[in-house]
C-alpha cells in the first residue's frame, strides 16, 4: 500500500520522463555534437581535427559575418517590437464589437498560414521595378516612385524586408493577444469604472498585467523568429544586393555547403548564443515584473 501511494505521489516524475528523453535527444545531444563540431576543421569529407577555439576567433576577423551579424539585429531590432506593437493594437481593435469584425481578423491572420517563402516570391513579382504590380498602381495613381528598385538598393532592401515580415507575422501576434483578451474577466474593469479609472487607466493597471503571458509567449518567439530569419531574405534578395541583406543563418548554410563545416558549426553556436541573451535577460525582467504585480 505504501508503494503505491509512493508510486502515485512520483507520477508526475514519471510523466515527465518522455518529454526529458526527447530533450536529452533533440536538444542536448545535437547541441553537445555541434559544440564538439565548432571546435574542429572538420569540411564534413575528411576526418576533423581539433583546432580549439579558433573557428570563433576567425568569426571575429571575418568582416562578411560581421556584417551579417548587423543585418540580423538591424532585422530583429526592425521586426519584434513593431509586430508586438500592431499586435497588440490589432488584437485591442478587434477585440470590441463591430459588424465584420470575424472577416478583418481572418484577412489580418491569413498572410501568417502562408509559407514565407511563398509571400516572398508574391512580393518579388509585386515590388519589381517597372513592371511590378506596385509600379502599375502607383503609375495609375501618377506616382512615379513605383519605378524604384527597392529590393536593389543596398539603403532600402533591409527596410522592405523588416515591413514584409512584420505584415505577415502581425496576425499571429494578434491572435496570441487576442485570446488573453478574452481571458480577461469583465468585472475587473467593471470595479475599475466604478472606482473612476478611464480606458488608459484601465489598459495600463488592468490589461497589460493580465496579458503578461501573452507577452511573454510574443516577445519570445518574435526574438526567436527574427534572429533566426531565412526564408523571406533567400526569396526576396537572396541576401543582396552584395551581402548588404544576409542574415547569418544564410551565411551558416552557405559555409556549410562551402565545405566548412567546423566553421559553419561555430558560427550556429554564436547564432545560438545571440538568440539565448535577450530571450533569458526578458524572462528575467518580465518574471521579476510580474512577481512586483
Amino acid at each position: 500500500m505504501n508503494l503505491l501511494r509512493k508510486l502515485w505521489n512520483n507520477l508526475h516524475l514519471f510523466m515527465a520522463l518522455p518529454a526529458i528523453v526527447l530533450f536529452g535527444l533533440f536538444f542536448i545531444y545535437p547541441l553537445a555534437q555541434g559544440i564538439g563540431i565548432s571546435l574542429t576543421d572538420s569540411n564534413g569529407m575528411s576526418p576533423p581535427r581539433f583546432i580549439g577555439l579558433q573557428n570563433f576567433v576567425d568569426f571575429f576577423h571575418d568582416a562578411r559575418a560581421k556584417k551579417d551579424v548587423y543585418n540580423t539585429v538591424f532585422f530583429a531590432i526592425g521586426s519584434a517590437p513593431l509586430l508586438n506593437l500592431f499586435g497588440f493594437l490589432y488584437a485591442l481593435i478587434l477585440d470590441r464589437p463591430f459588424k465584420g469584425k470575424g472577416f478583418v481578423r481572418a484577412v489580418v491572420y491569413l498572410p501568417a498560414v502562408i509559407s514565407p517563402l511563398i509571400m516572398g516570391y508574391v512580393w518579388y513579382f509585386i515590388l519589381q521595378p517597372d513592371r511590378g504590380f506596385l509600379y502599375h498602381l502607383l503609375a495609375s495613381l501618377h506616382l512615379g516612385t513605383g519605378g524604384s528598385d527597392w529590393l536593389g538598393n543596398a539603403n532600402s532592401a533591409l527596410l522592405v524586408l523588416v515591413f514584409i515580415n512584420v505584415w505577415q507575422f502581425v496576425g499571429m501576434t494578434m491572435i496570441i493577444y487576442l485570446a488573453g483578451l478574452q481571458s480577461i474577466p469583465k468585472e475587473l474593469y467593471e470595479a475599475g469604472e466604478i472606482d473612476g479609472a478611464g480606458y488608459l487607466k484601465s489598459l495600463w493597471y488592468i490589461t497589460i498585467p493580465m496579458v503578461v503571458q501573452s507577452i511573454k509567449i510574443n516577445v519570445v518567439t518574435n526574438i526567436i523568429g527574427s534572429l533566426s530569419v531565412f526564408e523571406i531574405i533567400v526569396a526576396l534578395t537572396d541576401g543582396g544586393p552584395g551581402y548588404s541583406t544576409e542574415s547569418l543563418s544564410i551565411y551558416i548554410l552557405r559555409m556549410l555547403y562551402g565545405s566548412f563545416t567546423g566553421y559553419s558549426t561555430a558560427v550556429a553556436m554564436i547564432l545560438f548564443v545571440m538568440i539565448i541573451i535577450p530571450v533569458f535577460l526578458f524572462m528575467r525582467y518580465i518574471n521579476k515584473k510580474e512577481f512586483e504585480m
